[in-house]
């Protein structure tokens, strides 16, 4: 983080970087052995406390094939177990790239349902959902599984972030809070508005919905989760969680109220009281996004792009990543920075050497 440093950063940001296309990912997995040999898969083994405590990973992707493979290869460990879900809209060369991607790395698999995945639609949270029934099924006895999706990148070892998660002593990590002002979200029908086959999205109506099946209060948060095993289990067998997923099929965003709300229903694995105070964005260490509009008053400035009012990260986020204290960050792309991606590669295998010594 030498101020020189940064500067040569942001130099080499701006000549064109050139994304490897899917098939280059096709092409390099048709010989799964020269795969595993040259990107190192095959070298990685875990600490036996590591062995002991296995992790169970959902990737919902659509796009960048190499992205999703460095994304891979920063969390690959062979004791833990990983789904991808990958979007029935993507295009050939992707799904291509994923199924080489299953084929070649053993513990590593398609889900057996796919989904169309529309924006703010249920279909993203049936993804998820999707992989979770694919992960309990799984052999492997995980303990925890994170759901990521293909822009997601490590800022912790598979040490570190074990470390961490036995210290949660069998709680989630989850973002829940009161909805402030996102009431709609579930108050009124919506239905999708058919601009195209490719890309949709839920249309607010005026006829409103009956209240949340089972008394369940409502609490928002994000997509995103660190679950355990038990309450993987709940959420696969629960009766309410069944009526909970009917009366969200209709919501905005259901994604963004399923896990945040479930976390707090009386009795589940883990349970979050509904009293306890919100548990933000920050709080929840699971990922590590920064929003436009609350840049200067809860973090820095975004020293890379605006997508849509996230920030994808550049080199001079690098330090604040890194010491902030969570697992992932959301998001990256080597076409925005590449520095970026290639220091958390770096920093990964360097703290990975250490702990072998």
């Amino acid at each position: 983080m030498e101020p020189v440093e940064v500067g040569k950063s942001l130099a080499v940001r701006k000549n064109s970087y050139v994304r490897p296309t899917d098939m280059n990912i096709v092409h390099v997995t048709s010989d799964c052995d020269q795969f595993m040999t040259s990107k190192g898969y095959g070298a990685v083994q875990g600490s036996e406390s590591e062995r002991e405590f296995p992790l169970a990973y959902s990737l919902v992707v659509h796009k960048n094939a190499d992205l999703v493979e460095r994304l891979l290869r920063a969390i690959y460990m062979p004791h833990n177990v990983y789904c991808i879900h990958y979007d029935l809209k993507s295009s050939d060369d992707f799904i291509s790239a994923m199924q080489g991607l299953a084929r070649c790395i053993p513990n590593v698999f398609i889900a057996s349902k796919l989904e169309r995945v529309q924006y703010a639609s249920i279909s993203r949270l049936k993804a998820d959902l999707n992989c979770l029934s694919d992960l309990l099924e799984s052999e492997v006895k995980w303990k925890y599984v994170i759901n990521l999706c293909g822009q997601d990148f490590p800022l912790r070892t598979n040490a570190e972030l074990v470390s961490d998660l036995k210290m949660l002593s069998g709680k989630n990590m989850v973002e829940s809070k009161r909805p402030g002002g996102k009431e709609w979200r579930w108050t009124f029908h919506h239905e999708m508005n058919g601009i195209s086959k490719h890309y949709q999205i839920p249309i607010t109506t005026t006829e409103k919905k009956l209240p949340p099946p089972h008394n369940i209060k409502m609490f928002v948060g994000s997509a995103y989760f660190t679950l355990s095993q038990e309450f993987a289990h709940f959420v696969q067998w629960s009766s309410l969680v069944k009526d909970f997923l009917v009366w969200s099929e209709d919501t905005f965003s259901p994604d963004e109220h399923f896990w945040g709300t479930l976390v707090r229903v009386p009795g589940v694995p883990g349970e979050v009281s509904r009293s306890y105070p919100d548990i933000s964005l920050l709080k929840s260490k699971t990922r590590l996004v920064k929003w436009e509009y609350l840049e200067g008053s809860l973090y820095p400035p975004c020293t890379g792009e605006h997508v849509r009012s996230v920030c994808i990260f550049g080199a001079g986020e690098l330090r604040w990543l890194l010491n902030y204290g969570h697992w992932f960050a959301n998001k990256v792309d080597p076409k925005v920075d590449p520095i970026l991606i290639e220091c958390l590669e770096e920093r990964l295998l360097e703290k990975q050497m250490v702990s072998r010594q």
